[in-house]
C-alpha cells in the first residue's frame, strides 16, 4: 500500500493542487502527502521491524545538509522567512528517505520510473497544447485564464499574485512575443528543469524491457518477446514521451534548458559510446545531430539559444549582476550566509515574503543563505551519486540514464534555482534515491 501510494504522488508531481490554509499562505499538497505517507512508512517500519535503510555517505550527507540549514536560520534577519524555508525543505526531504527504503528491487524503480514518465507525458502535451493555443487565442485570454482559474488551482492565489506582478511568461524571439510554455508550472524555468530530468527516463524505459518479462524470464526470451511485439505498445508509450517532453521543453524557450540538454548529452556521450552497441549508438548519433542543427539552423529556437552567449541581453545582465551581489554578500558572510529564506532582504529590505530575488544559481543560492560549506555538501552530494551511478551503471545501463538526467539538472542549475519549486526537488531527490541494492 505505502509503495501504491508512492507511485500516486510519483504521477502526482506535476499535477499538485494549491491549498490555502491561511492568509497569505500557498500550501503545495505535495508535501501534506510526503509526510502522510512518510509516518505511515514509519509506523509500518516500527511496526513490522524492519531494517529503515543503511545510512550511506549520501543519506548522512543530506541530513548534515538540512542541519547546517537548520543552524543558519540562527543568522537570519527574519526568523519568520526562514522557518517557512526549513518547513518547507522539511517536508519535502522525506521522499528521499521513503523511496531510498522502498525502491529496493529494479521492477519497482521500473514502475516508478512508468509513473513519472507517464506524469511528464501528460503534463508535456498539456504545455504543448498551450504553447500552440496562442495561435488560436491571444496572450491576453490565455493570460487571463492562468491568473482566474489555472494559477489559484496548482499555485495559489499568493503565489498567483506574485506571478502576475512578475512574469516570465513571454518571450521576445524573431521580432515576435511568443507565450511560452508553462503548463501547470508558474514559469517556464522550473517547467524546464523538470522536463530536462525527464528526457533521460523516458529512454531508460524505451531500451529497457517491462519489469513483468525482465525479471521472470531471460534476456534472450524477453528480447524475443519484444521482437514479437508483445512489448511494443508500452515502447511506444516511452518513444511519444520522450518527443512530447522533448518539444515541450523546447517550447519554453529556458536557455538554460538547452544548455542543460546539450551538456547532458555531451558528458553522456563522452562517457558512455563505447559502451553501446551499434543500433543504439546510430540512434543517439542522430537524435544530438537533430538538436544540433535545431539550434544552429535560423529559426527561432536558434536565435534564442545564440542569445545566451550575449552578455548585454537583459535577462543574462540581469543574472550576471544577482551573480556579482550573491558573491560580495558570500565573502562578507562566507559561514553561514544571510540565514535561509533571507537572501531577498540583504538585496532589498524593502521585500516581502514571495518575490523574484534569488541567485539564478542553485549553488550560489545556497552558499549566499547557509554557507559555502552547505553548498560544498550539496556539491558532494551530486558528485558521489553521479559517481554511484557511473559505477553501476557497468552492471546495468539503466544508471547510465540517471547518470545523464543528473547531470542536466547539475548544468541547469547553474542558471536556474530548482530547490525551491516543490515539483523539482521531489523529483531530484526520488531521483538520487535510486539504489542498486537489487540482484539483477
Amino acid at each position: 500500500m505505502i509503495f501504491i501510494f508512492f507511485l500516486f504522488i510519483c504521477f502526482y508531481l506535476p499535477f499538485q493542487i494549491a491549498l490555502n490554509p491561511a492568509p497569505g499562505i500557498d500550501l503545495a499538497s505535495i508535501r501534506i502527502f510526503i509526510l502522510f505517507l512518510f509516518f505511515a512508512w514509519l509506523y509500518n517500519r516500527f511496526k513490522n521491524k524492519k531494517e529503515f535503510f543503511k545510512f550511506d555517505a549520501q543519506a548522512k550527507l543530506i541530513l548534515f545538509f538540512l542541519f547546517l540549514g537548520a543552524v543558519s536560520l540562527f543568522f537570519a534577519q527574519n526568523y519568520g522567512w526562514a522557518l517557512r524555508k526549513l518547513a518547507y525543505l522539511f517536508s519535502i526531504f522525506p521522499i528521499y528517505f521513503i523511496a531510498k527504503s522502498i525502491l529496493d528491487r529494479r521492477e519497482k524503480i521500473i514502475k516508478t520510473l512508468e509513473a513519472l514518465v507517464l506524469s511528464g507525458l501528460a503534463v508535456s502535451i498539456f504545455g504543448i497544447f498551450q504553447f500552440f493555443s496562442q495561435f488560436f487565442w491571444s496572450h491576453e485570454k490565455i493570460s487571463s485564464v492562468y491568473l482566474n482559474f489555472i494559477g489559484p488551482v496548482f499555485w495559489g492565489e499568493n503565489l498567483t499574485q506574485m506571478v502576475l506582478k512578475y512574469p516570465s511568461w513571454f518571450v521576445g524571439v524573431s521580432g515576435q512575443n511568443y507565450f511560452r510554455g508553462i503548463a501547470t508550472f508558474p514559469d517556464p524555468h522550473s517547467f524546464s528543469l523538470f522536463l530536462g530530468m525527464m528526457l533521460p527516463l523516458s529512454v531508460i524505459l524505451f531500451f529497457t524491457p517491462h519489469p513483468e518479462y525482465s525479471e521472470r524470464v531471460s534476456t534472450d526470451k524477453a528480447s524475443k518477446l519484444m521482437g514479437a511485439g508483445l512489448i511494443s505498445e508500452k515502447k511506444k508509450i516511452w518513444a511519444i514521451s520522450f518527443i512530447s517532453i522533448f518539444l515541450a521543453n523546447i517550447l519554453t524557450f529556458s536557455r538554460g534548458g538547452y544548455l542543460a540538454i546539450a551538456s547532458g548529452a555531451l558528458v553522456f556521450l563522452f562517457i558512455f559510446w563505447k559502451r553501446m552497441t551499434g543500433k543504439y549508438k546510430l540512434m543517439t548519433g542522430l537524435a544530438v545531430i537533430f538538436y544540433v542543427l535545431m539550434l544552429t539552423v535560423p529559426g527561432p529556437v536558434s536565435e534564442r539559444f545564440d542569445s545566451s552567449f550575449d552578455l548585454n541581453e537583459g535577462s543574462n545582465a540581469g543574472r550576471i549582476n544577482m551573480w556579482r551581489k550573491s558573491l560580495e554578500i558570500i565573502r562578507e558572510k562566507p559561514f553561514f550566509g544571510t540565514g535561509i529564506g533571507n537572501f531577498s532582504l540583504e538585496v532589498d529590505n524593502t521585500a516581502i515574503y514571495r518575490n523574484p530575488i534569488y541567485a539564478h544559481n542553485t549553488y550560489l543560492d545556497i552558499a549566499v543563505e547557509e554557507g559555502v560549506l552547505a553548498s560544498a555538501v550539496w556539491i558532494l552530494i551530486l558528485f558521489i551519486t553521479l559517481l554511484n551511478f557511473w559505477i553501476f551503471s557497468k552492471r546495468d545501463m539503466m544508471y547510465a540514464g540517471f547518470f545523464a538526467s543528473l547531470i542536466i539538472f547539475s548544468a541547469h542549475s547553474l542558471a536556474e534555482t530548482g530547490l525551491y519549486s516543490p515539483v523539482v526537488l521531489a523529483l531530484f531527490l526520488i531521483l538520487i534515491s535510486f539504489n542498486p541494492r537489487y540482484e539483477k
